[in-house]
C-alpha cells in the first residue's frame, strides 16, 4: 500500500486534497422530490446546430416540467475543437430560444451557480483528485506505450480477429510494479492514467435506458486512458462521470451514439464509488435526401442544421420549440390539436414517448406549424416579435413599420382574431410579400397582375363607375359587396355565379372578376387578404391616388 501511495504522490505532487474533503464543497441539492437535474454540455465550439439544440431543449423542458435544475457546462478537455469566444455563440444561440441556464457558464469567462467551474479544463485538479484517489487504490496506473506499441498490438488484434483495445495480456503496463513505474516516471517517461479494469468481458450487465427500456452488454474490460499525457486533462469519460456526480446530475439525456460507451461509464461511477444518474439515449435527427434515402441532418450539407438558418429566415423561436416538441413527444401534436391555445409549459415531456429510431426533420412541417403559430398572434404580438427582425434583415420595412406602428397594426389585424385567422406567414421574412402594397412609399414601379379582365378601357370604366358611384367608406362589409353587385348588374356581369355558370356566354364575366379588377388596382397583386378591410384602411384620397397610376 505504501507503494501506491508513493506512486500516487508522484503522478500527482500537487494533489494535497482527499476526496472525502473535495466532496464537502458539492453538498446535495435541496429539490422536491422527482426533481430532474439535467445539463448541456457542449464542446465550446461557437455554435449549436439543430441536433443539440433539440438535446438542450429536452433538458430544459425535463428540469421546468418537475421544478428541477438545467445547467450549461462545457466541455473543453477536447482543446483541438476549442474555437475563440465560442461559449458567447451557444449561449447565444440558446438564449434566442429563449433555453436559459439555472446555474453554469453565463459568458466566456462568468458563472454562477455553486457547483463549478463549470468549465472542465479549470477543474483539472478534481479530476486529479479522483485520480490520485484510484491509484492509491489499485484502480488506476501509468501506462508508458507508446503509439507505435500501441499500433502494434492493434495490428496483432486484427490479424488473430479479436476485439481491439487494451485489455487482458495486451495492457502491457497494467502488471508493471510500482517501483518500476516510479522509476520510469522519474527518468522523464511520457504516460498517461488508466483505468485498471475489474469487468469480465463474459459477464453482463443491464441499462434501464429511459427511452429504449432494458439494454443489455458485456461488462468492460478495458483499460481505458482517464488522464492524458500531454495536458494531463481528463478524457471525456472520466470527466463526465466526475462532474454529473458532484453537480448531482439525475439524467443525462446525448445521442444514441453513446450507447456503446455505457459499460466503461458504469464501471467508471462503480470503481469512484458513486450513484450512478439515469441515461436517455436520444435517437439521431433525420433527413430524407432528394432520393429519398433516410440520413442524418448534415451540418454540412443542410442549412436548415444551423441555429442561424431560423433566425435568419425569420422564424418565431417559440414556434420552433412547437416543432421540436413534436419531435421530442410522439404524443404532443395530438395533445396541441386539442389544446391549440396551450403553451409549452403546459405540457408535460414523457420520456417513454421518445423515439428511439431517430426523429425526422420535417421543414414544410416547421413551416406549418410556424403559420398556425403566427396566425394565432395578435396584431400588437406580431408587430413587437417582428420589429426586432426587420430591424436586422429589412430596414426598409422596418422603417415604415416604426413610421406608422398603429397603421401597420391594423395591416396586421386584417382577417386576424376569428376562428380561421389567415395563415399568410411562416416566417418574418414571408411578411413583406404580404404587405408592402399598403405602404404608398412602395406602391411603385408596379407589374399589375389582372386576370380575365385586362382592356384597359374597361378596367378604367369599371373603377370610374365604381369609385363614384358605388363605393361609400362607411358601408358595412355586406351593403359593400351588395353594392359590387349591383355594379356587376349595371355593367353586363353576372352578380350570381350560378347564374354565370349556368349560362356564361350571356355575360362579360362575373363578379369575381370585377372584385379582381378592384383589388389588383389598388394593391396590384390579384390574391391578397379581405378587400373590404383593404379599401377601408387606405382611404378613398389614397385609392384615388393609386388609380391614377394606371396607364
Amino acid at each position: 500500500m505504501m507503494d501506491l501511495k508513493e506512486l500516487a504522490d508522484i503522478m500527482f505532487p500537487d494533489v494535497v486534497e482527499t476526496r472525502e474533503e473535495l466532496e464537502k464543497k458539492y453538498p446535495e441539492r435541496n429539490l422536491p422530490d422527482g426533481a430532474e437535474v439535467t445539463r448541456f454540455a457542449p464542446s465550446p465550439t461557437g455554435f449549436v446546430h439543430m441536433g443539440s439544440l433539440l438535446s438542450a431543449f429536452e433538458d430544459f423542458k425535463a428540469a421546468k416540467d418537475t421544478n428541477g435544475v438545467f445547467y450549461l457546462r462545457i466541455e473543453d478537455t477536447d482543446t483541438e475543437r476549442t474555437v475563440e469566444n465560442g461559449i458567447t455563440g451557444i449561449l447565444t444561440d440558446l438564449k434566442t430560444f429563449d433555453i436559459v441556464p439555472d446555474e453554469g457558464m453565463i459568458s466566456e469567462t462568468e458563472e454562477k451557480g455553486i457547483y463549478g467551474p463549470y468549465i472542465q479544463s479549470k477543474r483539472k485538479n478534481i479530476y486529479h483528485v479522483y485520480a490520485k484517489d484510484l491509484v492509491q487504490k489499485g484502480l488506476a496506473y501509468p501506462c508508458f506505450c507508446t503509439k507505435k506499441e500501441l499500433d502494434e498490438t492493434r495490428e496483432i488484434q486484427e490479424l488473430n480477429k479479436e476485439r481491439i483495445g487494451y485489455y487482458g495480456s495486451y495492457a502491457k503496463c497494467r502488471c508493471l510494479s510500482c517501483n518500476d513505474a516510479i522509476e520510469r516516471i522519474k527518468k522523464g517517461e511520457k504516460y498517461v492514467v488508466r483505468l485498471k479494469s475489474q469487468g469480465n468481458f463474459n459477464n453482463k450487465i443491464v441499462l434501464e435506458d429511459r427511452m429504449r427500456g432494458r439494454i443489455e452488454f458485456p461488462e468492460n474490460d478495458m483499460d481505458i486512458v482517464i488522464i492524458k499525457s500531454n495536458d494531463r486533462l481528463p478524457t471525456y469519460h472520466f470527466a463526465h462521470a466526475i462532474d454529473d456526480h458532484l453537480m448531482h446530475t439525475t439524467t443525462v439525456m446525448r445521442g444514441e451514439e453513446w450507447i456503446p460507451s455505457y459499460p466503461i461509464h458504469h464501471e467508471l461511477f462503480k470503481v469512484l464509488g458513486f450513484k450512478e444518474p439515469q441515461y436517455a439515449h436520444l435517437g439521431l435527427v433525420l433527413k430524407i435526401d432528394e432520393e429519398g434515402v433516410r440520413r442524418k441532418l448534415s451540418k454540412r450539407k443542410d442549412p436548415e442544421a444551423s441555429v442561424s438558418f431560423y433566425h435568419e429566415k425569420g422564424i418565431p423561436p417559440e414556434a420552433t420549440k412547437l416543432y421540436l416538441m413534436t419531435i421530442a413527444n410522439s404524443n404532443f401534436e395530438e395533445w396541441f390539436l386539442s389544446n391549440p391555445t396551450g403553451k409549452l409549459k403546459d405540457f408535460k415531456m414523457d420520456f417513454e414517448k421518445m423515439s428511439e429510431s431517430g426523429s425526422l426533420f420535417d421543414v414544410e412541417k416547421l413551416f406549418n406549424i410556424t403559420k398556425n403559430y403566427i396566425s394565432r398572434m395578435t396584431a400588437d404580438e406580431l408587430y413587437d416579435a417582428s420589429l426586432p427582425w426587420m430591424k436586422e434583415f429589412d430596414h426598409e420595412l422596418y422603417e415604415l413599420m416604426t413610421k406608422y406602428p398603429d397603421y401597420t397594426k391594423a395591416i396586421f389585424n386584417i382577417e386576424r382574431g376569428g376562428e380561421k385567422p389567415r395563415k399568410d406567414y411562416a416566417s418574418f421574412s414571408d411578411i413583406r410579400s404580404g404587405i408592402w402594397y399598403m405602404y404608398d412609399e412602395l406602391f411603385k414601379n408596379l407589374n399589375y397582375e389582372y386576370q380575365k379582365i385586362t382592356d384597359k378601357e374597361e378596367i378604367k370604366k369599371i373603377l370610374n363607375i365604381y369609385f363614384t358611384k358605388y363605393y361609400d367608406i362607411s358601408d358595412d362589409k355586406e351593403t359593400w359587396f351588395n353594392k359590387v353587385k349591383l355594379m356587376c348588374d349595371e355593367l353586363g356581369y353576372a352578380s350570381n355565379m350560378k347564374d354565370y355558370k349556368k349560362n356564361p356566354e350571356n355575360y362579360k364575366g362575373n363578379v369575381a372578376d370585377i372584385s379582381t379588377v378592384i383589388r389588383v388596382s389598388i394593391t396590384s397583386k390579384s390574391q391578397t387578404p379581405d378587400l373590404y378591410e383593404i379599401l377601408k384602411l387606405l382611404g378613398k384620397d389614397r385609392i384615388k391616388k393609386r388609380i391614377s397610376l394606371i396607364d
